[in-house]
This record gives structure tokens, sequence and C-alpha cells, in this order.
């Protein structure tokens, strides 16, 4: 009887940890954004954690009547890579990011997290007038 609940025990724990996983850790996507870097933040009361939005280019209806940017909000877990943002705010880049199912504290507050910068250039300047 013992090592049927001992055995029970461990399958239990097996289970847990899958779900843990899955639900924390594992990569459901990934991909590449690319617009105007709006800002990036470091915040939080524990952990404190970067925080960031980029602009993409283009319009999307909102609520009835509005129309409204894409926007990607992210969040970034090495300080290297947030402080080259800082660094170049307003510039255009190309982020890789990383989605997850669910946040930790830890890892910011959004299911995207920022892992590389592929490319940064200047905006396009679209003021035609001089």
């Amino acid at each position: 009887m013992r090592k049927i609940g001992s055995i029970a025990a461990i399958v239990i724990a097996l289970i847990i940890i899958g779900i843990v996983y899955y639900r924390y850790y594992y990569v459901f996507g990934e991909g590449v954004k690319s617009g105007e870097l709006n800002y990036l933040v470091k915040k939080g009361n524990v952990f404190k954690t970067y925080e960031g939005k980029l602009i993409q280019s283009g319009l999307r209806g909102g609520a009835a009547g509005s129309i409204q940017s894409y926007e990607f909000q992210f969040s970034v877990t090495d300080e290297r890579i947030a402080e080259e943002l800082m660094k170049n705010s307003g510039k255009t880049f190309d982020l890789h990011y990383k989605e997850y199912h669910n946040t930790l504290p830890w890892r910011g507050f959004t299911r995207y997290i920022v892992d590389s910068i592929y490319a940064m250039k200047d905006p396009v300047n679209t003021n035609l007038l001089r």
C-alpha cells in the first residue's frame, strides 16, 4: 500500500510540474515586431522590470468612430537590451520576442518578452513641409 501511495505522489508531482512548466515557462510563440519605440520604463513594487511599448505603422478601428494605432506592449528581462532601447527611444526597431502563456512577477507584466534587437534605424520623417 505504501508503494502505491509513493507512486501516486510522484505521478501527481510530475503532473503539477508539467502544468507549471507549460503555463509559465513554455514558449508558446516567437517572432519579430517592427515599429517606433514609444517608451521603456523600469517599474514595479517588489520586482523591478522593464516595460515598453512599440508603435507599429498602420491604423485600425477601435471603438465605434475612433482610430487607434497598432501597439505592442512588451517586457525586457536582459538589462543590456533595456539600456540599448532606452538610449535610442524614438527610433524604429525590429525586436525579436518570445510569447508565454502567462506572466511571472520577476519576468514582467506582459506575456511578450523581448530577447534581442534585430535592427535599429532612425524613424522616417513624414514632414513634407520644410
